[in-house]
């Protein structure tokens, strides 16, 4: 029986930051995905990439970007993200329910470790195309939300394998951990099928980074609840809830928001699972500028109570919850010219008018009287007197509605009209493991620590409650493996 010092079990973001860190302290790492190479990288190389952290200005974006042309930094205002700004989205988001250990390793740790995966060969760039707006001359950011992997969640996912393995970390595909090697105390191992093959492989540490169960049907009804597996997974295939399965297995206490998750409004008629030739445009973000409505024609969501950033994860439930599951986003003309690129995308379930009675007759599943009179009533309460601002909580509001619209508040009035088919694609389950905040340890349920076995990314619960903020996946996954992968 072979043996390695730690062997990571997954091969996304989180399972590398844990297998570099090992590395750098001169362990021998073993990387085991279940996922075939050509589906390599888990939920990490579905996402975007963009990557929320903590900054006091531009000097950290210089450090992080040093590609960056001074010029373009010239008409640029990155602003600041503080520490207590991120402190405060964690906070309101999860309605003061994240783990206020947890959350203090994550903000606290963010800036380090962005500059940590930078000096590792992790290159990043500002996001301009999709959270930035030009205001008299100069690029402003809102939401919080700066920088992204250089290529996006597919090039953050090839440089991590890449450093691996000209750092001597060995990956191995298609190679299923099916049980850990435990002797009642101790974690010594795990058992992994492979090619039809099972093996046992010893280690002196295990690493779990296998992502949530979003992908598991009949999981997600268990937790999540009735309706459920109507959801379509926006990410891998593969992230059954293994991590989970193994690690109760040998005791060890659960923890978090199991009946919540990260779930936006994704293309009606995308696949069952993520697809790589299109990666995250299935994704339909730009709903604060127009409005949602159901099947009955009715608007049912604030779409302008908060950037998208801190709403869109959680508004996929809210469709879920509509009548026949489904929503269509709908925007006049002068807001489609700023819609996000995901918009322009061939795949889409689109339908285009010049009248609202037209649009309402092609919407597919809508009440056409009541998408007009909805819109007649809506555009009656749009709050005219106040300056429509992408860039800000512009206060541009409705008045006297039912469901409100907090900001971004255009009449839909202009046309030709376009509108989009939604329904709820999930990205991760918030239910996981409980793990020792200092050192990544997976916690037993008599809470203590397991020897030999830690976890990180997807799987740690406790951190994200109800929602979540954009960008926050990948640096807690960051976050969080430097820790295990620091103390394995």
């Amino acid at each position: 029986m072979t043996k390695w010092d730690v062997i990571v079990v997954g091969a996304g973001n989180a399972a590398f930051c844990a297998a570099h860190a090992a590395r750098e302290r001169g362990k021998s790492v073993l990387v085991l995905e279940r996922a075939p190479e050509d589906e390599n990288g888990g939920n990490s190389r579905f996402t975007a990439g963009a990557i929320r952290f903590a900054y006091e200005g531009v000097d950290d974006i210089r450090a992080l970007c040093p590609d960056l042309p001074e010029d373009q930094i010239a008409i640029t205002d990155f602003g600041t993200y503080t520490q207590d700004q991120f402190f405060d989205d964690m906070f309101r988001v999860t309605r003061y329910r994240t783990d206020p250990q947890l959350c203090e390793r994550l903000v606290t740790s963010s800036n380090a470790t962005m500059h940590w995966l930078r000096e590792k060969g992790i290159r990043f760039m500002p996001i301009y195309g999709r959270q930035a707006f030009k205001v008299d001359g100069k690029f402003k950011f809102w939401g919080g939300l700066t920088l992204e992997a250089w290529g996006g969640g597919p090039g953050l996912v090839d440089a991590h394998t890449e450093i691996a393995k000209e750092n001597g970390i060995e990956v191995r595909y298609g190679a299923r951990v099916t049980e850990l090697l435990f002797d009642g105390h101790t974690v010594m191992g795990v058992k992994v099928k492979s090619g039809g093959q099972i093996e046992e492989i010893s280690a002196g540490s295990v690493v779990l980074a296998s992502g949530g169960f979003q992908a598991n049907t009949e999981w997600r009804t268990r937790y999540l609840g009735q309706g459920w597996e109507m959801a379509k997974v926006r990410g891998s295939r593969f992230n059954t809830g293994d991590g989970h399965r193994l690690a109760t297995d040998v005791g060890a206490s659960t923890y978090g928001n199991w009946s919540g998750c990260h779930a936006v409004g994704w293309d009606y008629n995308a696949p069952e699972f993520g697809d790589l030739t299109i990666g995250d445009n299935f994704q339909k973000h730009s709903y604060p500028w127009g409005v949602m409505v159901n099947a009955h024609g009715k608007r049912f969501v604030d779409e302008g109570a908060d950037f998208r950033n801190y709403t869109y994860a959680k508004y996929g439930r809210v469709i879920l919850e509509q009548p026949d599951q489904f929503a269509w986003q709908v925007f006049d003309q002068k807001v489609t010219s700023i819609l996000r690129d995901e918009y322009r995308i061939k795949r889409v379930t689109k339908v285009s008018a010049d009248t609202l009675e037209e649009l309402a007759q092609k919407m597919e599943g809508v009440e056409p009287q009541g998408f007009l009179d909805e819109m007649k009533a809506y555009n009656a309460a749009v709050r005219q007197d106040i300056p429509f601002d992408p860039n800000v909580k512009d206060g541009r509001s409705t008045s006297g509605l039912a469901v409100p619209k907090s900001n971004w508040a255009n009449t839909i009035e202009e046309g030709p009209f376009e509108a989009y088919q939604v329904g709820c694609g999930i990205t991760f389950t918030f239910g996981g493991l409980r793990i020792d905040p200092d050192s990544g340890q997976v916690v037993d349920v008599d809470m203590q620590p397991i020897p030999g076995l830690y976890a990180a990314g997807e799987l740690v619960g406790g951190i994200f409650f109800f929602n979540y903020p954009g960008g926050t996946g990948l640096i807690s996954g960051s976050v969080f493996g430097r820790l295990a992968g620091s103390h394995c």
